[in-house]
């Protein structure tokens, strides 16, 4: 993926010899569902996954400095969700209005992505005027639009970045005029699901009254606390290894001794 650092981190970038892999959070994800053509029940999920990574570069003898920037990763799968065309109405109220009803929806499938922070595998520091870089995939790099090693987001996608990601950063990104550029590999484990509210038959009970009355720590008891521990099974396992014979036997047959 390319990563589009901070203005400061790429004044960093350009005069770098090389860059370390950090570390990569999840910012945000964004999810939009629409029913496939080809097949009913289906359902076409497409996941934009948005990261804030930082890493280090090198830029001469001096120690390395941090760097942060974007990166922006999309996904598309296609799941079954069902069929249904019912409209939903509820009396619940909306938290943004005065007292007013949910606006109408229909009861298609909801998306949910359960997602953990990526690992890092590997940060390339890349120069654009290169074409011919070693990294470069075996097919002609050239096709790529602006010369790029990588394809990536288009220069259109980035105007959909949404101005709560943009100010995760502190400052405004980069996305152009640059000498270097940085691309990043990471791994991400994500569970994707489709959700649909149904009806279900379960069995109820009435409401469950305690009928005896538990005594406070303060209060007496008529029971003899050592009859109590009396019944308390002696904790062999504790002062012995736990042996892998069952049933309460030694490993001589033998047994065991609660005095």
């Amino acid at each position: 993926m390319r990563f589009y650092p901070t203005q400061g981190s790429q004044a960093v970038i350009d005069r770098a010899l090389s860059i370390r892999s950090g570390k990569a959070e999840l910012l945000n994800v964004h999810i939009d569902v629409e029913p496939t053509g080809f097949s009913r029940g289906f359902y076409s999920i497409d996941i934009r996954y948005f990261y804030r990574i930082t890493a280090e570069a090198f830029v001469g003898a001096a120690r390395p400095v941090e760097i942060c920037g974007l990166a922006i990763f999309d996904k598309r799968v296609i799941l079954f969700g069902g069929e249904g065309s019912a409209k939903i109405f509820s009396s619940e109220a909306k938290f943004d209005d005065v007292d007013e009803q949910n606006v109408r929806r229909s009861n298609l499938p909801i998306a949910v992505v359960e997602t953990v922070d990526p690992i890092v595998l590997n940060m390339k520091l890349l120069d654009p005027s290169d074409c011919c870089n070693p990294c470069c995939p075996p097919a002609n790099c050239c096709d790529y639009p602006s010369n790029e090693c990588y394809p990536g987001p288009g220069d259109r996608d980035l105007f959909d970045i949404p101005p709560c990601i943009c100010s995760c950063f502190g400052s405004d990104l980069s996305f152009g005029n640059d000498r270097k550029r940085v691309y990043v590999t990471l791994g991400q484990f994500s569970i994707i699901r489709l959700e649909r509210d149904t009806q279900l038959l379960i069995p109820v009970y009435d409401y469950c009254m305690p009928t005896k009355e538990c005594a406070g720590t303060g209060g007496s008891t008529e029971d003899d606390p050592c009859e109590i521990f009396r019944q308390v099974k002696f904790p062999v396992d504790e002062f012995f290894p736990p042996s892998s014979v069952s049933g309460g036997e030694n490993s001589h047959g033998s047994d065991c001794c609660r005095c």
